[in-house]
């Protein structure tokens, strides 16, 4: 529970106090700040993304390339099966030699 014997002040200080807060101009950063900060966040970006070729930088070219990987990469599975349906047999004296 609250108890309003600790309060700070009553509740006009407060509006007072609120009102001259909205009053003061907004602050701005300093001119070319922003162009700064992204110097800087390319400056130490940089070597990261120097191990991988620039296209794969984007999410986009990766899932494409991650998806081409594991369609190609198969066991061999579909390409028995896709073959004829009837086996061959041979009798076993036939495959020692």
């Amino acid at each position: 529970m609250s108890d309003s014997a600790f309060r700070p002040g009553s509740d006009e200080e407060w509006e007072a106090l609120l009102r001259q807060l909205r009053l003061q101009p907004k602050a701005e950063p300093l001119p070319f700040f922003y162009g700064r900060v992204h110097a800087r966040l390319l400056a130490t970006s940089l070597p990261a993304k120097a191990l991988l070729p620039k296209w794969l930088w984007r999410p986009a070219y990766a899932a494409v390339l991650g998806a081409l990987i594991l369609a190609v990469s198969g066991d061999g599975a579909v390409a028995a099966t896709a073959g004829p349906s009837h086996r061959t047999s041979f009798p076993a004296h036939q495959l020692a030699h």
